[in-house]
């Protein structure tokens, strides 16, 4: 939501702190009316009191018989409505000013509109109201903005994360519950902000309707299941609003934000810190940040590097870009104090509101902001580290993380950024804001054999399947070894309960071996997957026994010996796979045997077949493969492949396109293997 105020107030004590800092005040003439509840109303939304004006406006409204106030009451109903961050109730009264006209005198009503509609994801008719308003406004960027997120909505849902939003139900109440903050090292406890019953402060905060904001924590046990939420000590929750901390790692020391209240005094917020002894805590002291003299402006949602050394925090400080930038203080060890605030500039801070900073183990920025394109309202965003105390490269979160509405204060879990919490006043919510977790589900990678003898097609049980996991650097990182079943398969799923064979990164060999037959071998690789996967490797086992087995054709030079290789033919290629045989297989010896068909001499197709067979072993132990493994034997055209293709049967069939098939398929190169009693040299 855009501010177009010049009062900069930041985060005083409204809902979840968010709603100061998007506060604009409309200049009201009072002199206008002599109502007494407009007179009063109008004063309790100067004073922020926005709960209390409501229903003075409202009751000012039914007696106000002037149209044009009549208009400007029920946009200040609107606004209060909108500042409560409760948009539906917003677009009645800002329609119900709008029929009254009231745009003529006030045309940024047109935008205001359209942001709460953009709230309620109602982005065509937001989208109408604000080229309404670049009508009259043309220039203003954060329309154009605007517009362009209404454009765009339909095409980021569809290209949305594979995030899952679930709302934190065990720890959310009927109020404000926001900000969540890790409370120890392991990640267990969190502090988190809310206005529920039982607060420090007493009362009602009149700008809200709803209890002061104090820290509560809660802890989940191996289940996942959280306690129930404590109020933290008085040392740190004041009668003043609390607001978003941060902790430091081994849970020892608390930074946090209060607003404290004093009748007639504008004090913005400021950021206290507390250290823990032993069970309790130390008197929360005031982290000097502000300029001088700047007792009026606010600082809040602390955010700290691991070594507590840097503090990234929003504030309304002069020198900034827009309402609330960024800043970011280094700690002094020598003097213990917090150095002079340094606004992270224009690559990371807009001309709008920057706020809930979070810095992840990686050294990474998150924060909320409205002041880029997006969803509307708070999205939440990631500025890359890239340099020393520089970030940048500014990227959208996305849907569903993203929402329509305000959506702010995310953490992550403990060495990942796939899983954490965050708050969104979404639709789904049991109060105004909730907390909600979000993970991206793991990539399930599944791998499923199928073994079958490639002769007859039957399945081949009790095969053996070795699964060899190799990372990046070449190191076997784990090896399984499993049978097939009676239907001649097995799934390599999940181990244990969030232990699985087959991981991600990481490069798979695979080896199926059965006793009479030949060593199938396979790899794939589980790289840059982003959907689940089944690996599935269909195994055709050749049978080994008397009977020859063929391989690709090789064919040679017209009555030579020499392998063929043309543009159009490489037999060298063919040659190839039954190297790999022998390397898969490296105990087998073979007979390469080489057959001719039945014309020419017997003599000579014999001497020719020797020839080619020996020729195809030459080629297998240029290759590598020791001789001795391999025995050549030309057969000639002593050995018809089937039968019907003898020489006199080829001679009866009908045409020459048919005998000379016929003969093709005599002419042929396949191999037996003779044993399993090599032994590598190697070995």
């Amino acid at each position: 939501m855009r501010q177009y105020n010049t009062d900069k107030n930041l985060f005083i004590i409204t809902r979840f702190i968010l709603i100061t800092a998007l506060f604009f005040l409309v200049i009201v003439d009072f002199a206008q009316t002599k109502n007494p509840h407009i007179i009063q109303a109008d004063l309790n939304f100067k004073n922020e009191a926005y709960f209390d004006a409501i229903d003075l406006y409202k009751k000012g409204e039914v007696k106000e018989k002037d149209i044009l106030e009549k208009g400007r009451i029920n946009f200040q109903i609107a606004e209060c409505y909108r500042l409560d961050v409760e948009p539906a109730q917003a677009e009645t009264y800002y329609k119900r000013a709008m029929k009254l006209k009231y745009q003529k005198n006030y045309p940024k009503l047109y935008i205001l509109l359209a942001e709460v509609l953009v709230e309620e994801g109602e982005y065509e008719s937001a989208a109408e109201n604000i080229r309404e308003y670049l009508k009259i406004f043309p220039e203003d960027i954060h329309a154009t903005k605007l517009l362009s997120s209404c454009e765009h909505h339909a095409e980021w849902v569809r290209n949305g994360t594979k995030h899952q939003i679930q709302n934190e139900r065990q720890i959310n109440s009927e109020h404000y519950d926001y900000s969540p903050a890790w409370g120890d090292i392991e990640h267990n406890t969190i502090i988190f902000v809310s206005a529920r019953d039982g607060s420090n402060g007493d009362g009602i905060d009149s700008r809200t309707g709803d209890s002061y904001m104090d820290l509560w924590s809660t802890t989940r046990d191996n289940n996942g299941k959280w306690s129930e939420p404590q109020l933290l000590p008085s040392s740190i929750n004041s009668k003043d609003n609390e607001g978003p901390s941060v902790l430091s790692p081994q849970g020892d020391q608390i930074y946090f934000t209060r607003c404290p209240r004093m009748k007639k005094v504008d004090l913005g917020c400021e950021i206290f810190y507390s250290k823990r002894k032993g069970d309790s805590w130390t008197q929360a002291k005031k982290v000097q940040l502000k300029p001088d003299g700047a007792d009026t402006l606010s600082c809040g949602h602390p955010a700290m590097d691991s070594e507590m050394k840097i503090m990234i925090f929003s504030a309304d400080f002069p020198g900034g870009f827009g309402a609330h930038d960024l800043w970011f203080s280094e700690y002094d060890q020598r003097e213990e104090n917090w150095m002079s605030p340094v606004n992270l500039g224009s690559s990371v801070n807009t001309e709008g509101d920057e706020m809930f900073p979070y810095l992840s183990e990686s050294g990474d920025l998150y924060f909320s902001s409205d002041g880029y394109e997006g969803f509307g309202s708070l999205d939440m965003f990631k500025a890359y580290s890239i340099s020393d105390k520089k970030w940048g490269e500014v990227e959208n979160l996305g849907y569903p993380l993203n929402s329509p509405e305000h959506d702010f204060g995310i953490i992550m879990e403990r060495n990942t950024d796939r899983r954490g919490m965050f708050t969104s006043s979404r639709e789904g919510t049991r109060g105004h804001d909730d907390l909600f977790n979000f993970n991206i589900p793991p990539v399930l990678l599944k791998y499923y054999v199928e073994v079958t003898n490639s002769e007859s097609g039957e399945p081949v049980p009790g095969a053996t399947i070795k699964v060899t996991a190799i990372d990046t650097s070449g190191g076997i990182k784990a090896e399984y070894v499993q049978t097939t079943d009676i239907d001649g398969t097995i799934l390599f799923n999940e181990i244990s309960e969030g232990n699985r064979y087959i991981e991600h990164d990481l490069i798979y060999e695979v080896e199926c071996q059965k006793d009479s037959f030949l060593v199938r071998k396979s790899k794939f690789s589980t790289f840059n997957l982003e959907d689940n996967k089944t690996f599935y490797d269909p195994f055709q086992v050749q049978p080994v026994g008397a009977k020859p087995i063929d391989f690709p054709e090789v064919q040679y030079a017209l009555d030579k010996a020499e392998l063929l290789v043309t543009e159009e033919l490489n037999s060298k290629d063919s040659l190839d796979f039954l190297y790999n045989t022998l390397i898969d297989n490296p105990t087998i010896v073979i007979e390469l045997q080489a057959h001719t068909d039945c014309r020419g001499g017997d003599d000579y197709n014999q001497k020719l077949s020797q020839r080619r067979a020996e020729s195809c072993v030459n080629y297998l132990i240029s290759k590598g493969i020791p001789s001795e493994r391999m025995k050549a034997v030309g057969y000639g055209e002593e050995v018809p492949k089937l039968e019907g293709l003898e020489c006199e049967s080829i001679s009866k069939l009908s045409t020459k396109e048919e005998q000379e098939a016929a003969h093709q398929k005599n002419r042929r190169t396949q191999f037996i293997v003779l044993n399993f009693d090599y032994i590598p040299k190697d070995n």
